[in-house]
């Protein structure tokens, strides 16, 4: 199976930061009860930019990338 990139570099770079940031956030325990849920959603969205693959942009055919 062959994953075709869905994601353009503005939508990876956001993808980064805001990863990064929920990613962080999480781990040093400022969201309390809901730091684990940051975790993961970070973790997910750094996970997405890496691959240049989002599954949801998939089942929605949507995409940034650019055309080819």
């Amino acid at each position: 199976m062959k994953i075709n990139p869905n994601l353009g570099s503005l939508d990876r770079g956001l993808r980064i930061l805001s990863g990064m940031a929920l990613f962080m956030l999480g781990l040093l325990g400022y969201l309390g009860v809901l730091s684990w849920l940051a975790v993961l959603a970070g973790g997910i969205l750094l996970v997405t930019a890496v691959f240049t693959f989002c599954p949801i942009y998939s089942v929605l055919k949507l995409s940034t990338a650019p055309k080819e």
